[in-house]
């Protein structure tokens, strides 16, 4: 018979490290003996697992004994050197810090090493693992690990350095050891502020023990077979539930407790820990309640059983059932079952709240019983300063999102007076209180189906900071206000703006104050199928959704779901108000909660005054109301209800809706408006919720030359025909088909060629109009053919169009439906999406990565329409914009307005109004008793023919006794009036019927009022004209950059009239010269050098001409203007060496001298002015 093999050095290495070099059972050091666990006679096994460290005598005990396999196993899972928990008490004239230099990158140095390094230290100098603790990694020309000890057992290990002890190297061999030497800064005799990871761990251990009821959990009460703190779950159900106990013998390590053990491990594997903590468990014949909830007011007996619940707090937890003993640095537990796991750092050491991401990512497996999917709710990375937060380990692949406060509209913590910065996850989030409203109301696993009814894989939801900031903060507000305010919640792309709105109804259906519902019903308005989709899922959490939530899809569907009880009603904004309509008198009287997604001011219009008076108390008619009672009765309609609470989301809030929905904010003699609750697009960009699409702005320019093709000169008028003339470029096949060309090679050579989203990018192109988006499919479908390329475009508009002769829609020119065209662009060969306005807004599809634009955009659209890019995506780093319109400043302009929070600059002034209506009543188109008639024969319900003759005999005077300016005038603030009366209505504090009679009138009158005759004065100069030459030139990228301060905006303008404006004529020659000098019809041979001449060289020498700035300082623009040319004149000259082509085109050609003065003179006169 062979003899038996020796067991292999590593192999007794990691059994020797597991025991921590010390008797797995009684703790003594080396010499030490690797015994097998099950007989080699049996077994034939060296595994580690099958190996335990014991010391000679205990190993002869083990087999005189007959301890087993059971019992060493036992010892193998919680040796006796990690039993222990304390470090010995020591007086700080006893402690002592050691230096190691060792050759190691302190980055790339595991938790496993870290452990090992510890041990190894504690086993070299003979001493318990717990009286050695490691303070911290730091770089120093390697890696300086800094260890708190004995002073003993300190200048041990230095003696043994500097001895050059084999024995010491032995014990190091993992590690070159470059230097041992004493911590520079010991210990002094006070004792000194705990800055270790551990520290951090003792404040949050202490804060929730002993202020907020948690108990400190043991080590060897974790159950690392089923995941749980067995002997806190046995405690719960045995003082709650005697009955199940007894049923289930809890009480004793039998089959019996074991298989229900067995059965909780996967129920929690099957449902998630956030469902059996609701829901319980059903063992046979038992049904174990797991969690008891929040007590309602008053009950006795719900507040008992919910001070029942066990919450614990386990620092160190050795989670690991292998041989590696891992620990953790804290694990929340409620009766037993781990609800939140955490890895802290220290700043002050060094590490951060990256460091303990990395931790999870490289040192936790995801396999682990604790690690895997929905055994937790959450897992926390926190330091001092920042906290993080995954729902779903996945090693690597890990994806952690910010769990801050925010701090000055961005990312961060604000500076605590009180503590350091992310103590409120333990102050406020870990209460008992909190965690438990969080497990009844948010954290969720959700389980959606595809198109194809598939079950997609289910993911874990746990609100993000401010989503639990804004819904607590409402719902509180809700409480404490009663019925009736209305409130903006500006919330950017990138929110959760879903889920807080799904939260939020469903808190609010169950929202009570003393005992009492304070809601009958809630309403969401909304276009969005996600957000549907997502408050289902909510409710199905709690409640059947059939019988909680209806989708108002037709008439009568809402008047239905009120008479069936339902509580949560979804409709879209167009059937909104007729669906209104059907609801009945007896529904007038309940109180209802708006919430609006994506609310830009459209409560503001007639479509709110119909919503409002089939929901107010007010609304129903009275059989003998008088014609004032009418009146009034539709100036309280317009009014924002007294039975309403509205909430408004959205991310750009425009003055109305701030106007509308936002809390006042009186300052000085203004009073301004601003949200309720604000989660910026800064923030989100930096939280990386969200991309910033100005990161990678690309301009485009471009310059043609047009030719006059007629011998005659005729006259034409000069604005409207450079517009005609520039639509006719940018329309122009030559000009689709070189933009195409460029759009193509870049979308290839930038974004596929650099796999941009692992290869997956899309591209959109946004036009200006159908026409323009149809010429650009074709474009692209030729040029894409012509390279071979395998890429295809889809083209997206609405309606009918003719192209070619004959009429086209986006499913005949892509032949497929027009449902299908969001699915088909997230599959191969469709990489480009041609759009007119369409997918501008509300279109969500990460996989956008580069957008082409050939539309002026301003404002909001620009917002609207770039922020398509910036969905996020696991492997999405960067987007793209190619803009062949607009420049820099203007998008730049238009974003600033939300980049942090928006607020209104003042209130609209409602005497406006009574400025309105007295230029009107100057012009007498109507008499006042022409106003009142008519609004009482309207509201009377009278015939059509018996208004019109009112109507007719006022049309009759504007068109016999006004001129044609005053006719603009007069249309103009009519116009106006109506605007600003529909949206001032609806918040006024005071009624004027006659401002709602002049309305009435206004509306009815508006439409009858021909427009001015206009003569186009630019007609036929398309036919008088051709392209000479056309080319684009793509800048360099640049990154806009937006002003990190509050952005204020002007209220609604209440302006109207003016004057018909006269036409400037000039013959067709000068406008195309114009033309063609305007937009750079030079050809330059070194157009790039000449223009960075220009943009930078000239203005700089300009600027520093002392005179120039002396003119500017004391003497007025003209004074200043002839200094400036005579600086130009001598820079220019000065110039004729290196920059010939320039001096001859500023000496020859007048009009260029002219432009080069003027946009010289503009520059640097308001930059120094300035």
């Amino acid at each position: 018979m062979s003899s038996r093999p020796a067991i292999p050095i590593e192999v007794q290495r990691e059994v020797l490290f597991e025991a921590r070099h010390r008797c797995a059972v009684c703790c003594e050091p080396t010499p030490l003996e690797r015994a097998h666990i099950r007989p080699w006679s049996e077994s034939q096994d060296h595994a580690v697992a099958n190996l335990i460290a014991l010391c000679a005598n205990c190993h002869t005990r083990a087999d005189d004994e007959r301890w087993g396999i059971a019992v060493l196993r036992r010892y193998k899972q919680n040796p006796c050197a990690l039993a222990a928990h304390a470090m010995p008490s020591m007086s700080p004239e006893q402690k002592a810090m050691v230096d190691f230099v060792i050759a190691m990158n302190p980055d790339a140095m595991t938790e496993i090493q870290r452990q090992r390094f510890v041990s190894m230290a504690a086993a070299y100098a003979g001493v318990p693992l717990q009286a050695v603790r490691l303070e911290a990694v730091l770089p120093a020309n390697s890696s300086l690990v800094r260890l708190s000890t004995s002073r003993e057992t300190a200048q041990r290990l230095i003696d043994g350095f500097c001895q050059s002890d084999p024995l010491l190297r032995a014990f190091f061999d993992d590690f070159e050891i470059m230097s041992v030497e004493p911590s520079p800064n010991p210990p002094s005799s006070r004792s000194a502020t705990d800055i270790s990871e551990r520290g951090l761990e003792t404040l949050i251990t202490d804060w929730l023990t002993e202020r907020n009821g948690y108990q400190q959990g043991r080590n060897e009460d974790y159950d690392r077979d089923h995941a749980v703190d067995l002997a806190k779950l046995l405690a719960f159900i045995t003082a709650t539930q005697p009955k199940a106990a007894e049923m289930l013998e809890l009480g004793q390590d039998g089959p019996k407790r074991m298989q229900f053990l067995h059965r909780l491990q996967g129920e929690v594997t099957k449902r998630g820990v956030i469902d059996v903590l609701r829901r319980g468990v059903k063992h046979g014949p038992v049904d174990v309640v797991l969690f008891y909830g929040s007590p309602t007011p008053g009950n006795t007996k719900a507040e008992e059983l919910f001070r029942a619940n066990l919450f614990s707090v386990t620092r160190q937890l050795r989670y690991s059932k292998d041989e590696s003993q891992l620990s953790l640095d804290l694990c929340i537990f409620i009766n037993g079952l781990p609800v939140a796991t955490f890895e802290l750092k220290n700043r002050l050491t060094k590490q951060t709240v990256e460091d303990a991401v990395q931790q999870y990512k490289r040192d936790r497996n995801p396999k682990e019983l604790l690690f895997q999917f929905g055994r937790s709710m959450v897992h926390f990375a926190v330091d001092d300063q920042e906290a993080r937060m995954c729902t779903h380990l996945k090693g690597k692949d890990s994806w952690f999102l910010p769990f801050n406060k925010g701090f000055n509209d961005g990312a961060g913590n604000p500076p605590n007076p009180d503590g350091i910065k992310t103590d409120y996850l333990w102050k406020d989030i870990l209460t008992k209180a909190g965690l438990t409203d969080i497990i009844e109301n948010y954290a969720q696993i959700v389980e959606e189906t595809d198109d194809k009814g598939r079950k997609t894989k289910p993911k874990q939801v746990f609100p993000r900071y401010h989503q639990l900031a804004v819904v607590r903060g409402l719902l509180a507000d809700v409480r404490a206000s009663g019925i009736g305010k209305r409130y903006l919640i500006q919330h950017s792309a990138g929110s959760g703006k879903s889920n807080s709105i799904a939260w939020l109804a469903h808190q609010l259906v169950g929202l009570e104050n003393d005992g009492k519902t304070l809601l009958d019903s809630v309403i969401v308005v909304t276009d969005r199928r996600v957000l549907d989709k997502q408050i289902r899922n909510t409710i199905k959490q709690f409640a059947q959704v059939a019988a909680t939530v209806g989708h108002a899809e037709h008439s009568g569907d809402l008047r239905r779901f009120l008479r069936e009880g339902k509580r949560i009603i979804i409709s879209t904004v167009q059937k909104f108000p007729f669906i209104l309509d059907e609801i009945g008198d007896e529904h007038r009287g309940n109180r209802f909660a708006i919430i609006i997604d994506e609310a830009h001011s459209s409560q503001g219009s007639r479509t709110s005054a119909k919503m409002n008076i089939a929901l107010s108390e007010h609304g129903g008619e009275d059989d003998e109301e008088t014609f004032e009672d009418q009146i009034n009765r539709i100036i309280e309609s317009r009014k924002m209800l007294a039975n309403a609470s509205y909430f408004a989301f959205t991310a750009t809030p425009k003055n109305k809706t701030l106007e509308l929905f936002g809390e006042t904010a009186p300052a000085g003699d203004k009073v301004r408006h601003k949200p309720f609750h604000s989660y910026t697009m800064k923030q989100a960009i930096q939280e990386r919720f969200i991309l910033d699409v100005l990161a990678n702005y690309t301009p485009v320019e471009t310059y043609y030359r047009l030719m006059k093709t007629v011998e005659d000169d005729p006259q034409f008028d000069t604005a409207k025909a450079k517009k005609k003339l520039r639509r006719y470029v940018e329309s122009h096949d030559h000009a689709i088909r070189c933009k195409a060309e460029i759009m193509v090679d870049h979308f290839h050579d930038q974004v596929i060629a650099k796999r941009k989203i692992g290869g997956q990018a899309r591209a959109m192109v946004v036009c200006g109009s159908i026409a323009r988006a149809i010429q650009y499919y074709h474009a692209f479908d030729v040029y894409l053919r012509e390279r071979k390329s395998p890429c295809r475009a889809i083209v997206a508009f609405s309606g009918e169009h003719e192209d070619g002769g004959q009429k086209v829609t986006e499913a005949t020119l892509n032949g497929f439906p027009s449902s299908q065209i969001e699915k088909k662009f997230q599959t191969d060969p469709y990489r480009f999406l041609i759009v007119a306005d369409k997918f501008q807004t509300g279109y969500d599809e990460p996989l956008l990565h580069t957008m082409y634009v050939d539309k002026i955009l301003s404002d909001i659209k620009a917002v609207q329409t770039l922020s398509r890019l910036n969905r996020a995506h696991p492997q999405k780093a960067d987007t793209f914009v190619l803009d062949f319109v607009n420049d820099a400043d203007s998008i730049r302009d238009a974003f600033s307005d939300y980049y942090r929070t928006t607020i209104l600059s003042e209130e609209t002034d409602p005497n406006k109004l009574h400025d309105l209506k007295a230029a009107l009543d100057g012009h007498q188109v109507y008499a006042w008793p022409q106003v009142e008639q008519l609004a009482q024969l309207f509201l009377g319900g009278a015939d059509r023919d018996k208004l019109d003759p009112i109507l007719d005999a006022c049309v009759a005077v504007y068109n016999s006794h006004l001129n044609e300016d005053a006719q603009v005038d007069f249309k103009g603030k009519a116009k106006a009036f109506v605007r600003t009366y529909q949206f001032l209505a609806s918040i006024l504090s005071f009624p004027n019927p006659r401002w709602e009679m002049l309305s009435i009138f206004l509306n009815f009158l508006i439409p009858k009022l021909p427009a001015p005759v206009e003569e186009d004065l630019s007609k036929g100069i398309l036919e008088a004209i051709d392209m000479e030459s056309y080319r684009n030139e793509v800048k360099e990228a640049m990154k806009l950059s937006l002003p990190d301060e509050d952005a204020e905006i002007d209220p609604v303008p209440a302006d109207g009239g003016g004057r018909k404006p006269e036409p400037e004529l000039d013959r067709l020659s000068n406008i195309i010269k114009a033309f063609n000098d305007q937009f750079g019809s030079i050809e330059w041979k070194d157009a790039d050098r000449i223009r960075q001449v220009i943009a930078e060289e000239i203005p700089a020498k300009v600027a520093a001409d002392k005179a120039y700035q002396n003119a500017i300082k004391n003497s007025d623009k003209a004074a200043a203007r002839l200094e400036h040319d005579r600086a130009l004149q001598q820079v220019v000259i000065g110039m004729l060496a290196d920059q010939t082509e320039l001096f001859k085109q500023f000496s020859d050609n007048a009009s260029f001298k002219k432009w080069l003065a003027d946009t010289i003179f503009n520059l640097t006169y308001e930059d120094e002015a300035a």
